[in-house]
């Protein structure tokens, strides 16, 4: 596997767009992005678990579910489309409907995303005049799929973006992948929203079943703010135009192939972390020495959840009271007398506690090693085998300044 230029449209068959249709009002931001495959792709999807969904959450659920195919994605940013009834859920399909047309595809083709404020209605009049310069604007350049993946941010700063190859007998494979989200982020399935486009030739159900084993240790371990959205959505197509030979099961092939999603969707997901709303550094947590996956998983992300440990990293305060104590009220089983806690980054690494009680540790290097980006957290519970990586941020203050003007 190797890292390449590119996005989205990376991989063979693809095209993308992005452009400002003039949803967010009195801006000048690009808030319309498109997606496109020659041919009909497979397609699969995680979703939010919040009960409160978005309207294209229902309209995407039923075509991956289903067994459909996507040719298309069409996204916006500004308006969620969620809390919005029955007629969030008509805007869906005349939204496809429309999209389809353009594209001579069968509206259930086309797969669809929103991000921004929750309630209000989508702007139908300015989403099809969207879609109507879109659809020209399909390329499959890399400054395309840059633009695509620009047009989907709210609060980002920055675009995440990401392509690589991968070998599956004499064929090279290649994914791409665009993502936003900086805050409302805490999965509970996937991220806010992530798209991943392919040229691999694979089964719908191995890829349906790669999909949502691979969001568990990457999506699923990356927060923010603590704060699940209703439209979280990672959608994956998979068009079969780099000829390999079909991915039906498991295997050194498909080995391969998911060795490589696993590096976009991890890679992803940090990129989220990296740029939370408002934050001054990256911070991991890495558990190792679990009795089991699941307990590991839970104590990184409990840690990289806790609020006052995301405060005490932007302090640069090693109060490592505060990661143990989130620990502790994790849920997972552990000794405390066994626990050993380190930190790390580019200015070095400081083991911190030892058998659950501070070691005598240089309050001053700490500091230094906090003050770098990113910060990582290494906790050892002495328990098994297991390890786990967790992804989050500081807590600043323009985090508060961000949500209380996000509207205004």
């Amino acid at each position: 596997m190797k890292m390449i230029e590119g996005g989205v449209t990376a991989p063979k068959g693809y095209k993308a767009a992005g452009l400002r249709a003039g949803i967010k009002a009195g801006r000048s931001d690009r808030d319309m992005a498109m997606i496109w495959s020659e041919k009909p792709a497979v397609c699969a999807g995680t979703y939010t678990k919040n009960i409160v969904k978005a309207a294209p959450v229902f309209w995407d659920r039923e075509i991956t579910e289903g067994g459909g195919t996507a040719r298309a994605v069409v996204v916006n940013s500004g308006i969620a489309n969620a809390c919005t009834g029955d007629q969030g859920l008509a805007n869906c399909r005349e939204e496809a409907e429309h999209a389809g047309k353009l594209l001579g595809i069968p509206a259930g083709e086309v797969l669809l995303a929103s991000t921004g404020v929750i309630g209000p209605q989508l702007p139908m009049d300015i989403i099809v005049k969207g879609i109507d310069m879109l659809v020209p604007a399909l390329e499959d350049s890399p400054q395309a799929a840059d633009r695509a993946a620009t047009a989907i941010l709210t609060t980002d700063t920055v675009k995440k973006e990401i392509a690589v190859e991968c070998l599956i007998g004499d064929k090279t494979v290649t994914i791409g992948g665009m993502c936003k989200g900086a805050g409302m982020i805490h999965p509970n399935m996937g991220t806010m929203l992530a798209f991943i486009t392919t040229d691999a030739a694979i089964h719908p159900s191995l890829l349906d079943s790669y999909v949502k084993e691979l969001v568990v240790d990457s999506f699923n371990m990356v927060s923010v703010d603590g704060d699940t959205s209703t439209n979280d959505t990672c959608l994956v197509l998979a068009n079969g135009m780099a000829g390999n030979e079909l991915l039906q099961e498991d295997g050194e092939a498909a080995g391969s192939f998911k060795e490589a999603l696993s590096h976009v969707m991890k890679y992803l997901a940090k990129a989220i972390a990296a740029d939370g709303e408002g934050c001054s550094r990256l911070f991991e947590v890495v558990c190792r020495g679990a009795a089991s996956k699941e307990e590991a998983r839970t104590l990184a992300k409990a840690v990289v959840c806790s609020t006052l440990t995301k405060a005490a990293v932007f302090g640069k305060d090693a109060n490592w009271g505060r990661i143990l104590c989130a620990m502790g009220y994790s849920g997972a089983v552990f000794d405390p007398g066994k626990v050993d806690i380190s930190l790390e980054s580019e200015e070095g690494s400081l083991h911190i506690v030892k058998e659950g009680i501070a070691t005598d540790y240089s309050e001053e290097t700490a500091t230094a090693i906090l003050s770098a980006n990113p910060v990582r957290a290494l906790l050892d519970v002495h328990q098994g085998q297991e390890t786990a990586v967790a992804w989050g941020c500081d807590l600043t203050y323009e985090y508060v300044t961000i949500n209380a003007d996000y509207r205004s």
